[in-house]
């Protein structure tokens, strides 16, 4: 693995997308513990899209109109969902709510999904392992996967960096109701802005 591959995968995971936004709130909202759970999740749900551009479904993705504007509006209707579910009484960024909090297994399955419901993100994997595959590499396919396994750890451990900042600011938007309540409506309105943007995207 070569050193543009890293540096060009950690400026792709640092970037803010879904996936950071929900582990952000879910730390602000829940803690730590909580992160780690919303960033394996997230990363979790990267699984299918790279298992995809490996075996090649994702040029079926990309080839048929019906199946990428199904898995589209799937993902458009979820992060329309996780907007309304910030806003919520007992929501993810709810903190009033903790005792009856969903769990982190619950948390790690939001996450997931967020992924999952990403039919952009088989076509990103397309189009972005191949360019790293090495010219004289035996088998492809074992190389590919190797790429998308150092990409999963890295969005873990940077979706963790996140978390933990966003847990560590919890205590001051605990004590500040007024301003957790303005986070909550940023995150939602950024949950729904990226439904927004998905929707209207070819």
């Amino acid at each position: 693995m070569s050193l543009e591959f890293f540096v060009t995968s950690l400026i792709v995971v640092l970037l803010p997308g879904t996936g950071v936004i929900y582990t952000l709130a879910v730390g602000l909202g829940r803690g730590f513990r909580a992160s780690l759970a919303a960033a394996f999740g997230c990363t979790l749900g990267i699984v299918p899209a790279a298992l995809a551009s490996i075996i090649g479904l994702a040029a079926l993705l990309h080839t048929s109109a019906v199946a990428f504007q199904l898995i589209k509006y799937l993902g458009v209707l979820y992060l329309f969902y996780m907007a309304w579910g910030i806003l919520k009484d007992g929501g993810a960024m709810d903190v009033a709510a903790e005792k009856s909090a969903k769990s982190d297994f619950g948390i790690a399955v939001t996450g997931t999904l967020i992924n999952v419901l990403n039919p952009k993100l088989s076509l990103f994997f397309l189009a972005f392992l191949p360019q790293f595959l090495p010219a004289n590499a035996a088998n492809a396919g074992i190389e590919l996967a190797k790429l998308a396994l150092a990409f999963m750890a890295m969005t873990f451990v940077v979706f963790v960096g996140y978390g933990a900042c966003a847990a560590l600011a919890r205590d001051y938007v605990i004590r500040r109701p007024a301003v957790m309540a303005w986070i909550k409506r940023c995150f939602a309105t950024a949950f729904g802005a990226l439904g927004a943007k998905l929707a209207l995207s070819d």
